[in-house]
């Protein structure tokens, strides 16, 4: 087939619009975000957005921002026009949402718009420019309007049908729209937001500043189950700052439709950002689970390129290996705080608070407890005979005087049981007679708070340990729990040592690299070094692997290495060979923790409650998995159907 030459040409106005359009207007959500960023950048304090039939029919956005002149009018909708940069160092350091000018130009080009606007304070005045998808000089005419801008976009790609038929059902598009107004509302808290579809309020959210007026806007547009499972974070470092929420490793999701990350307001999908958040809940999240978190970070507009991508959802930080490892840092810290606490219980109440008469009943000695026993529950009733008794006692007494209307029974070791439970946990090897004395962790200057995870009260079917705090029941996955406590051990002993030992290996692994991987390995040399890896370049295209990590003698050097390069290039740092002997210290950790159908003492028990109270990351075993899990006393009385 012969090329036929054609003679090159300026495109029609109205095509090079809807060109561009393909670009900015995907499906009704796009445009509604556009407007609504239009919107957010006059200084609005309260946008309206009103959508019929999921945005095919109707997207409407109004707010009562700056609003535009008479003058300025024609000029909305020209493509290239903006009143938000002048000049490349505005461009350089931009600050708003939309900058680029092209965005009224391309929706009106497969839609029929209407803009009403009004610079002035007088509702009587206002003007009105159209138009309905086709090159047309823009006339303005007057139309009374508040001051502000309201934007209506009806039958969106009427003149494009090839496009329009892409667009799925109304509850779908209507979904993206949803989706697309969500965002901008968690951008800005400052801003009151309304948004109705096909007349009905789906979101009504009053403005407010408090962390409290936040967290109730999250909890309306996420669900109060997000909140209720979140920490707030802040920190700020190196002209970098962080804040939001972060999601606890239990209260994750099996798709990432939870997780907003803003860049100076900006809401954006970036991958070094998605890898430092990864890394941070590497070892504390369920195997095909995904995090949920708001987070906002601010910084100098001048460090960071939002002009990347046509929808603005990418950027590029200027120093990529900083933010990443500040953000990083930051939430590995947050998670690493993640263990039992007496903070609220499982009511949603503080921890300390009056149970208001609730009547405990208290557990007696009595005829039934042998076939507790067969159940594989081991309870005794001899304080006296307890080596931590005094100390048990002193606490339970200051304790009653605060809580009178609770009736304590103190448990203690069965006599006789099995009680070697690994040295690892424990702190200390024993033999099976031995009875020791379990610190208890409780403050000396208040004997009478209780510590987070209570006091154990027997075991379940040899898997469970039940255990009773101020708030009510505790259930404990012992082997989890105890995978956890010596996985971290063994984490600190690795980090504390001065370096990794390394093995050469036998025969150098070749491996035929690319030039960047090349390039890679020459500039990072040092960091390679520190992990214990000897990687020398052979050649323009060859590296050489001479050494790994004696922990990892049996890993694949090649997948290792090439693993390693590829992070080290993407973000300036590897977590490849710190997650390879992570992975192996679980295995490790796993094998060597106390196993189910293990009879403990109550002695070890309580050890293991405040191992786990001391412990990083103990609300999750290694793989992810809940260590333990509370039933307060209001729980329990909805579930006997008492004081109903």
């Amino acid at each position: 087939m012969t090329a036929t030459a054609s003679r090159i040409h300026v495109l029609d106005p109205r095509l090079a619009n809807q060109i561009a359009a393909g670009e900015v207007v995907e499906r009704p959500a796009s445009v509604t975000k556009e407007l609504i960023e239009n919107a957010i950048d006059a200084g609005s304090q309260r946008i309206d957005v009103d959508i019929e039939q999921g945005g095919t029919r109707l997207i409407k956005v109004r707010d009562d921002g700056i609003g535009i002149g008479e003058q300025d009018l024609p000029l909305a909708l020209a493509r290239h026009a903006t009143s938000k940069i002048g000049s490349l160092e505005d461009l350089e350091g931009v600050s708003s949402l939309g900058f680029r000018g092209e965005a009224l130009a391309s929706i009106s080009s497969v839609s029929r718009l209407e803009l009403i606007s009004n610079a002035e304070d007088d509702p009587r005045h206002g003007w009105r420019v159209v138009a309905e998808g086709r090159g047309m000089e823009a006339r303005v005419t007057p139309a009374p309007h508040p001051r502000g801008t309201s934007v209506g976009v009806r039958d969106l790609f009427f003149n494009t049908p090839a496009r329009r038929k892409f667009l799925r059902t109304e509850k779908t598009e209507f979904a993206h729209v949803e989706e697309a107004f969500r965002r901008q509302a968690l951008s800005r808290y400052d801003i009151t937001w309304v948004l109705r579809h096909n007349q009905k309020v789906i979101h009504q959210l009053p403005s407010g500043h408090s962390v409290a007026a936040r967290e109730r806007r999250i909890a309306s547009l996420l669900g109060k189950n997000f909140i209720e499972h979140a920490r707030y974070i802040e920190r700020e470092a190196g002209g970098l700052r962080l804040s939001g929420w972060v999601g606890l490793p239990t209260h994750s999701r099996s798709q990432a439709d939870q997780q907003y990350f803003f860049v100076n307001g900006r809401v954006v999908r970036d991958r070094l950002v998605a890898h430092a958040v990864r890394q941070a809940y590497r070892d504390v999240l369920f195997n095909g689970r995904h995090p949920v978190f708001v987070l906002y970070l601010e910084l100098d507009p001048d460090v960071v390129d939002v002009n990347v991508h046509p929808t603005k959802h990418e950027v590029r930080f200027r120093d990529g290996r900083m933010v990443h490892d500040f953000l990083y840092s930051s939430l590995h810290h947050c998670l690493a705080s993640s263990k039992p606490a007496a903070d609220h219980d499982a009511d949603g109440n503080e921890a300390n608070e009056s149970d208001g008469g609730h009547q405990q009943e208290g557990i007696a000695e009595n005829a039934e407890q042998p076939r507790w026993q067969q159940q594989g529950i081991a309870l005794t009733h001899s304080p006296d005979r307890h080596p931590g008794a005094e100390r048990v006692r002193r606490f339970m007494q200051g304790y009653q005087a605060l809580h009178p209307n609770h009736e304590e029974t103190l448990l203690t070791p069965q006599s006789g049981g099995p009680t070697d439970l690994s040295a690892s946990a424990m702190g200390g090897s024993h033999g099976a007679s031995e009875v020791r004395e379990v610190p208890l962790a409780m403050p000396a200057d208040d004997p009478t708070a209780p510590p987070p995870l209570g006091f154990a009260l027997g075991q379940l079917h040899g898997i469970y340990i039940l255990a009773q705090n101020a708030q009510g029941l505790v259930l404990v996955d012992m082997h989890a729990a105890h995978e956890r406590i010596v996985y971290e051990r063994m984490k600190t002993q690795l980090a504390a040592a001065k370096g990794l030992d390394a093995q050469p290996l036998l025969v150098p692994v070749s491996i035929a690299a690319s030039g960047a991987e090349v390039a890679t390995a020459e500039s990072e040399q040092e960091a390679i070094a520190k992990l214990g890896i000897e990687l020398d370049i052979a050649g323009p295209e060859t590296l050489l692997v001479r050494q790994m990590p004696a922990l990892l003698a049996q890993a694949d050097p090649e997948a290792l290495v090439r693993q390693m390069l590829e992070e080290l290039a993407r973000y300036g740092r590897t977590h490849q060979v710190e997650a390879r002997l992570h992975e192996l210290l679980s295995t490790m950790a796993c094998h060597g923790s106390v196993r189910a159908n293990r009879r403990l003492t109550l002695d070890e028990m309580n050890g293991l409650l405040r191992d786990m109270e001391r412990t990083e990351r103990s609300d999750q075993c290694n793989h992810g998995r809940p260590t333990w899990t509370q039933m307060g006393l209001k729980a329990l009385d909805r579930l006997f159907l008492r004081g109903q």
